[in-house]
């Protein structure tokens, strides 16, 4: 157990802890019906830590109520008594059944403390305060004390039908390549994974806890009760600022696939398909031009509201690595004869020139960046556009980097 606190921290305006009482009994789902984790096709209940709202981990974390869950783990609302303020707590599964990720978060977070805390970036990552771990039923279960954070960027997409206003996302992208030359430069580390889910908002208003855990005693959760050691609870947001526009500011979070190196052989896949570099797909080494093509993918998902790489999929929604690469050369252009020598899987796509061979599989599809960007014109369509290729090369080392991005004309 360790406790790092090197990361910038919002000062904490907390109430003092609230009694833990109800004022009216829970809602008790049924037993036959999926409750969360449940709903997980691989869910193997033993594995999962049996966590109930009151429980205090390590003498010091008292469970407030339930944030979410995953494949991994669940996470939760934690009233830390040492410090008496709010944290997030994620309670991983059994460890002897979890990826090296779960491992692995824990010790990029190590490795970043080693890092020069100065660069302004390192404020925009999610703050690690605290890890311990528990002895459940079937294992021991490693915890991470977390900033707790407001939302997900997905999230509020989902709950609004409305495209982001432009600048609304150069805000976002301007801290998420303040956050990546950090990474880049002076941890030498690589994300990997950004996407919509992993940039969530800071909480500014900190009476949102206090509020969460009053909402949590006068009308608790509902949930199923499996057993007498365990019980599965919805999980509960935090209630909604009074705008959007006027909520907490975007955070990196999730490195549970970070790397650390300027340099990674080819080896298991990163990244969600649809933010795939063509690197990765053609298991070529890699490093952190990975990061700069997902920060392309993702702000046409933020601006256009759609993906730039969909139709990847077939017919019964398995990824099609041919489809993919198709899209990217009606949207790059063929690739450079460098790109094509350095990797014999990319044989099955191209000819030494670049030339697109894999016709039977997939025809290359007759759309452009230009007619797929919809919202604007002129100047402004061409200066988006021109950031865009600026980060769309075949070639890792010709996309520009998270330094420059941030002084693109585009962006200022």
């Amino acid at each position: 157990m360790w406790r790092l606190r090197t990361f910038n921290r919002l000062p904490r305006r907390t109430r003092p802890a609230l009694r833990f009482i109800s004022n009216r009994g829970p809602i008790v789902l049924p037993a036959e019906v999926p409750v969360e984790e449940e709903t997980l096709p691989s869910y193997e209940p033993d594995e999962y830590y049996p966590v109930h709202i009151g429980d205090v981990f390590n003498s010091r974390y008292r469970v407030v109520g339930k944030l979410g869950y995953g494949l991994y783990s669940t996470s939760w609302l934690c009233h830390d008594k040492g410090d008496n303020e709010y944290v997030a707590v994620k309670v991983s599964t059994s460890l002897r059944n979890v990826p090296a990720a779960t491992h692995r978060e824990v010790e990029i977070y190590a490795h970043l403390a080693q890092t020069d805390l100065s660069h302004p970036g390192c404020g925009l990552i999610r703050a690690l305060y605290d890890t311990f771990e528990l002895d459940g039923p079937v294992g021991t279960h490693q915890c991470l004390v977390l900033q707790p954070m407001h939302t997900s960027l997905s999230e509020i997409m989902r709950s609004n039908s409305k495209p982001f206003k432009l600048p609304l996302i150069k805000v976002i992208l301007e801290r998420l390549l303040c956050a990546l030359d950090f990474l880049h430069t002076s941890a030498h580390v690589t994300h990997t994974d950004i996407t919509i889910d992993n940039i969530m908002l800071s909480v500014e208003d900190e009476t949102m806890f206090a509020d969460f855990e009053e909402a949590e005693r006068t009308n608790p959760s509902p949930r199923k009760v499996v057993d007498s050691s365990r019980t599965i609870y919805r999980s509960r947001r935090f209630r909604p600022p009074a705008s959007w526009e006027n909520c907490g500011l975007p955070v990196l979070c999730d490195f549970g696939e970070a790397r650390v190196g300027t340099t990674q052989e080819t080896g298991p896949f990163v990244q969600p398909h649809v933010y795939r570099a063509p690197e990765i797909i053609f298991e070529m080494p890699w490093g952190s031009a990975v990061d700069i093509w997902n920060v392309a993918c993702l702000t046409w998902d933020l601006f256009e509201r759609q993906r730039l790489f969909k139709g990847i999929f077939d017919a019964k929604g398995n990824y099609d690595p041919y489809k993919h690469s198709a899209l990217m050369v009606a949207l790059l252009g063929s690739p450079p004869s460098d790109f094509v020598r350095r990797s014999t899987t990319t044989e099955q796509c191209f000819d030494p020139r670049g030339g697109w061979v894999a016709g039977e599989k997939a025809a290359v599809p007759d759309v452009s960046l230009d007619s797929l960007e919809k919202r604007l014109s002129g100047q402004e369509k061409y200066d988006f556009l021109r950031f865009m290729r600026s980060m769309l090369r075949w070639l890792p080392e010709e996309r520009i980097t998270a330094k420059d991005l941030l002084e693109d004309p585009w962006l200022k």
